[in-house]
């Protein structure tokens, strides 16, 4: 499974962090801890045959298990099986007497259980306007263009809201999904098509099977009147199906697809292992995709038009991610959630082995760079926990960026730590012995010891069984005399966490043409290490590479920072001395990264320069930015316009708003000049344009910007979110937030009614969002919860606590939703005045006992004073 891509998902889904993470526990109120449970057998077959109604939202099944027990004297059947209308029960064609109480299928046995003779339970039911597992898509009133479909989604444990199953990852099986459905619409689903049969009465009969063993989430159909469009990888199909206006966008989003099953097929040393591949890009989907066995289904979000494929890398990610799924999650399964890592992390790394394989090897530092960047901010704003943990309340939480982002990380660093060859040695080992097998973190440490003869396991208890990861404080000076090179390394998380690693050291020379390199053991809080060097370096390149997941501040001197900035070769290295030589300040700084800016060749790097310049409050450092404003990148020209934002001055605000009016090819730098503009309108500064003339500016752009996923409008309503003194502007908003506008424009207008409301009281948002959050669409619902986290209000509270649902996808977010606004309540001026009163209060308080008992004291007379024992 994917989320989207990680800046998409946060800015559309996320919340907003409130400060350190260390406190806040992962685990929430009433988690427990969770086993794979006791089986009564191994379920070898599954064969579903249904039949649906797109019109009432309708589907009549009947699931038939051919289940192995496992041991004798078994009596009773226990199946997951959720809001489902259990009809009858079967077992080898007898009928079975059995209890449901809308979870759990209760099946009593007539005739217990005999070890090794097979079982062939059959169950007919019904699901009526399902909430989970199965969604029906269709047009409304208010969207009369959204297409009709059917979709399922089974990760976590959702499979038992559309059939009875034993929904665990630990049971694999084969199976075989028969539907009907009215024409025109198709059926996709895992395996092979059988057959595919017109019947009299305008239905067709879709018959799939999938002869390789899964577990029940991976078990899919997707249906609709899609357009089919077909590649081969190999002589295997390679297939895509999207909505029929959507053909020209196929080959761009998803072409690579080919090429990306032969990398995956060498690197995991085991050829594509399912007769067909196939991509299925729907509506409303709420993941970035799933990788359902050989059937994966995407967000129709993915489908990029050619203004779009200018900038927006994450398609290729996403397609790369859900594809190395097949075989790190389908191929080898998890045995239980609390394995997740296992795939997630894997399938995240992928994307950056693809970059590296297509893109080359600066590309594949940054993405991974970004990988890292998300897994801190986590760290840092919501929770710190083990990658491994089975204490949680739905297994779904376990999906994060501790498992995506740092999963892949942690797989870098065991590449880093074996060499690229054993590394390639030990996955293709794993994955080989393991196939069409469950697996759990021990297998992996299992087959690198196989594979290389290390032992891994200090690596694996530092990162992946425990939480956190080391914070580097790092010094360095130069004694000529000695020709010592001395660097100082610190580590600040605490001494109850410290880290034990081998770190490379490298020293710069001849702008460099030239590195000397040196391995360090840092394991104490704090250690001084000396290198004998022939000259003075140019630079410190500190963790030579950044393969390490951790973070670091440089104090070095600006010289030597300049000089790594300039000349390193690795890109995480220059961005690195950019953020350090931002903090100094000062006009010398403004000058280096000038200098920098103006000689980097890489992208990203230019990209992460003017951001750090973003941050000095220099009117030189601005003046440099602007330049960036004609750089060729449309990643570069967006990060100048967030810098220049950071100075809400009339000036800027004139240099950014060509990009919006005149407009740009790119529909990032469009959006991310609207964003700036509101909020240097919204800024109280003198000269700043009135937000009346910025609301019309905003008013014309939501007029003439339709485009991509509304990316741009949806830009325009960030911005006016921060006209947050504007009556004009608030109007605006809450008129986008309507049943009717588009989708993907509605819910970047909920959530921009919590930026808009976040500083002050506004009785009309608060009771708007309660309206909204009685709707149950699952994106309504996640983006009202953001929305609400802004706030500071105990009614933002009480609409969250009404929110709760046993959806575990938003039941998380809402408990976070009502912590972050618990501490923005706390630190309300007015509570703060409040709470520093009561403080004085009490101290006089105390002070007035006192005072009383040293007068009580006084006034005693010697006869009333105890006497000595």
């Amino acid at each position: 499974m994917s989320q989207p891509h990680f800046h998409l998902w946060h800015a559309a889904f996320g919340l907003v962090g409130d400060g350190e993470s260390h406190s806040k526990p992962f685990a929430l109120p009433g988690s427990r801890p969770h086993y794979t449970p006791d089986r009564p057998g191994q379920v070898e077959h599954i064969r579903l045959d249904l039949t649906l109604d797109l019109e009432q939202q309708r589907v009549a099944g009947i699931c038939q298990i051919r289940l192995n027990p496992i041991r004798s004297g078994i009596t009773t059947l226990t199946l997951d099986a959720v809001h489902l209308d259990v009809q009858a029960v079967q077992v080898n064609q007898q009928i079975q007497t059995f209890d449901y109480d809308g979870k759990i299928l209760e099946i009593y046995l007539t005739q217990p259980t005999a070890m090794g003779q097979l079982l062939t339970l059959t169950i007919t039911y019904a699901v009526e306007q399902p909430t989970r597992g199965i969604y029906f898509i269709y047009p409304t009133s208010d969207y009369p263009d959204k297409p009709r479909q059917v979709w399922t989604q089974g990760e976590d444990e959702d499979s038992r809201f559309w059939f009875p199953c034993f929904d665990y990852p630990g049971q694999l099986a084969t199976s075989e999904i028969i539907v009907t459905v009215a024409n025109p619409y198709r059926v996709i689903s895992n395996g092979t098509l059988i057959s595919q049969t017109s019947l009299a009465n305008g239905y067709s009969r879709y018959h799939w099977h999938q002869q390789e063993v899964h577990p029940t989430y991976l078990m899919t159909l997707a249906v609709g009147d899609f357009a089919e469009v077909v590649d081969y990888w190999r002589e295997k199909p390679v297939t895509y199906y999207v909505e029929k206006n959507r053909l020209g966008d196929v080959t761009r989003s998803m072409g690579k697809t080919p090429a990306m099953i032969e990398f995956f097929s060498t690197v995991f040393g085991y050829p594509y292992p399912y007769p067909k591949y196939a991509q299925v890009c729907v509506a409303d989907f709420i993941f970035g995709g799933m990788e359902n066995t050989s059937a994966t289904l995407l967000t129709d979000r993915c489908l990029l038009d050619e203004r779009a494929a200018l900038d927006y890398f994450w398609t290729e990610s996403l397609v790369a991610h859900e594809l190395a799924h097949q075989w790190f999650g389908d191929l080898l399964v998890i045995k239980h959630w609390s394995h997740a890592w296992i795939k997630e992390g894997m399938a995240t790394y992928a994307e950056t082995l693809w970059e590296e394989f297509a893109n080359g090897q600066q590309e594949a530092s940054y993405h991974r760079y970004q990988d890292q960047q998300a897994y801190l901010e986590e760290d840092r704003s919501r929770y710190r926990r083990p990658m491994v943990t089975h204490i949680y309340k739905d297994a779904i939480e376990l999906y994060d960026c501790h498992i995506y982002q740092k999963g892949g990380c942690v797989y870098h660093m065991i590449r880093q730590q074996l060499g690229d060859d054993l590394f390639k040695k030990a996955i293709q080992i794993f994955v080989q012995k393991y196939a069409h097998q469950t697996v759990e973190t021990v297998d992996l440490l299992r087959a690198i010891d196989q594979a290389t003869g290390q032992n891994l396991s200090p690596l694996f208890d530092q990162y992946v069984f425990r939480g956190g990861h080391p914070d580097y404080k790092v010094s360095y000076s130069w004694d000529s005399e000695t020709k010592l090179a001395k660097v100082t390394v610190a580590q600040t998380q605490g001494a109850d966490t410290l880290f034990d690693l081998r770190i490379p050291i490298a020293f710069g020379y001849e702008q460099g043409k030239r590195l000397k390199s040196f391995t360090v053991r840092i394991q104490e809080a704090e250690q001084s290490f000396y290198f004998p060097l022939e000259t003075k370096p140019e630079w410190i390149s500190f963790d030579h590479g950044n393969h390490t997941l951790k973070t670091v501040e440089l104090t070095y001197a600006l010289p030597e920072l300049k000089a790594q900035l300039l000349w390193d070769p690795d890109p995480i290295s220059r961005i690195l001395a950019a953020q350090a030589i931002a903090k100094k300040g000062g006009l010398e700084a403004v000058k280096a990264l000038q200098l920098g800016l103006g000689q980097e060749t890489f992208w990203p790097v230019r990209q992460e320069i003017c951001g750090a310049l973003g941050t000095i409050t220099l009117q030189q450092a601005f003046a440099v930015v602007s330049q960036a404003l004609a750089d060729p990148s449309p990643q570069v020209r967006k990060a100048a316009i967030q810098a220049l934002a950071q100075q809400k001055s009339r000036d800027h605000f004139e240099q950014i708003r060509p990009f919006l009016q005149i407009g740009d090819p790119s529909y990032q730098v469009e959006a991310a000049a609207a964003t700036a503009l509101g909020k240097i309108a919204g800024g109280s500064v003198e000269r700043q344009p009135e937000a009346t003339e910025v609301v019309e500016i905003f008013r014309q752009a939501l007029a003439e910007k339709v485009g991509w996923n509304e990316v741009v409008r949806a830009g325009v309503v960030a911005g006016l979110a921060h006209l947050k003194d504007s009556p004009p502007a608030l109007e605006v908003l809450l008129s986008l937030t309507s049943s009717g506008t588009s989708q993907p424009l509605r819910l970047a207008a909920i959530r921009a009614l919590g930026t808009y409301a976040s500083q002050q009281d506004q009785p009309r948002i608060i009771e708007r969002l309660r309206e909204l959050a009685r709707e149950d669409f699952f994106f309504i619902q996640i983006a009202v919860v953001t929305a609400l986290s802004q706030l500071k209000t105990p009614q933002a509270i009480s609409i969250l606590q009404s929110m709760d649902s046993q959806d575990g996808r938003i039941s998380r977010r809402v408990a976070e939703a009502i912590r972050q606004v618990q501490a923005q309540m706390g630190n309300d001026p007015a509570l703060q005045q409040l709470r520093e009163e009561l403080t004085q209060l009490k101290q006089t308080h105390v002070d007035l006992l006192s005072r009383l008992s040293a007068l009580e004291s006084q006034a005693k007379s010697p006869s009333d004073e105890a006497t000595p024992a």
